[in-house]
């Protein structure tokens, strides 16, 4: 039976390379965050007023208030939005994303409003139809909600 000397050192161990740090993982995002786009753009009214509006009612998951709206049917928007001020005025809780999405403006530009930091998670009824969904939170100026091409994809309405 070899007993082995405790304090002798082995050189394997002496000539080892210096172990690096491992690189932090990275935070895994909610589920219902890893829904949402990386890269979002929209765009603006055209100036002969031909846009289509239709009335909508949202409901807020978390308190389950009902709100009547207009809704902008954009198909140049890549996703949907909701405008920040009627959030406000109407008390609606968000929820803040761990990533802020870009938003760019039809030219390519970073629209002024600035990135998606915030979502809505609303019930959106139009007509017979009713579907959760999670609204981006922006500055829209002269509009409430917008409903943008993923919307028109999904759902392909029958509107007169």
């Amino acid at each position: 039976m070899t007993i082995e000397n405790p304090n002798t050192i082995d050189s394997e161990l002496v000539n080892a390379p210096p172990l690096l740090p491992l690189p932090p993982t990275p935070l895994r995002k909610p589920k219902w965050e890893r829904k949402l786009p990386k890269l979002l753009s929209i765009s603006a009214l055209n100036t002969r007023g031909t846009s289509l509006l239709l009335p909508v009612e949202i409901g807020t998951m978390d308190t389950s208030e009902l709100h009547s709206v207009k809704a902008l049917l954009n198909s140049g928007a890549t996703g949907s939005f909701i405008d920040r001020d009627f959030v406000h005025s109407k008390g609606i809780n968000t929820q803040t994303l761990s990533c802020n999405i870009p938003v760019f403006n039809v030219n390519g530009f970073p629209n002024k409003a600035g990135q998606i930091s915030k979502v809505v998670d609303v019930l959106l009824h139009y007509k017979t139809h009713s579907e959760r969904m999670l609204l981006a939170v922006s500055g829209l100026r002269k509009q409430s909600l917008i409903l943008g091409y993923n919307w028109l994809k999904d759902h392909n309405p029958k509107i007169n």
